[in-house]
């Protein structure tokens, strides 16, 4: 195990989590993608990126299952870099298939990925806001879905909507704005024209 590495990425996933946290705390982190965050995500992407291109993917091999998951949720926040990400995605899967990472990341990155691309997710990792509260954004095939969880070792989608209503994240003040300006934001870094 790469101590070093290890430590790196647990530091830039600290420090992701605290700015959220902070941002989250004063209302702003749900009014757009949020500049300071933005930076956050766009600094672990580029450390993240020269770590792949040293080491290969940082699965449990390299960094254990704390760095990996910390590798997993910097790519899955590298969201202002659409090539950048789905070329994570790609590592996660190859990662997941040879057991160095969970196959739970490879399901949570490609659902991010279709949702900012506008297709229909897979597995029902992503949420939004519905008219009963949250809700996961579309899936590909309903009757499908549960299997798909299972092979990943999901829980049943049932009890993941069950728990995020009962503790839902807090509401865009003004759902139309942030879905408008989500979508703006979308075509300019490149994830739909």
């Amino acid at each position: 195990m790469n101590r070093a590495i290890l430590d790196e990425l647990i530091g830039m996933d600290g420090h992701d989590q605290a700015v959220r946290a902070e941002l989250a705390a004063d209302g702003s982190l749900f009014d757009g993608y949020h500049p300071r965050m933005a930076e956050v995500h766009r600094a672990n992407a580029a450390r993240l990126r020269e770590i792949i291109a040293e080491f290969g993917w940082p699965g449990r091999a390299l960094v254990g299952d704390d760095g990996a998951e910390a590798a997993w949720r910097i790519a899955q926040h590298s969201i202002g870099e659409p090539a950048f990400m789905r070329r994570c995605r790609d590592l996660l899967d190859e990662a997941g298939r040879r057991g160095d990472v969970p196959r739970w990341q490879f399901a949570y990155i490609d659902d991010r990925i279709r949702m900012f691309e506008g297709r229909p997710q897979r597995f029902g990792t992503q949420f939004r806001w519905g008219p009963g509260g949250p809700e996961p954004y579309s899936l590909e095939d309903p009757a499908r879905v549960e299997v798909w969880r299972s092979e990943l070792g999901l829980p049943p989608l049932a009890e993941v909507i069950d728990r995020a209503r009962a503790n839902p994240p807090q509401e865009p003040r003004d759902r139309a704005a942030a879905d408008a300006a989500e979508l703006v934001w979308r075509r300019s870094v490149g994830w739909v024209s």
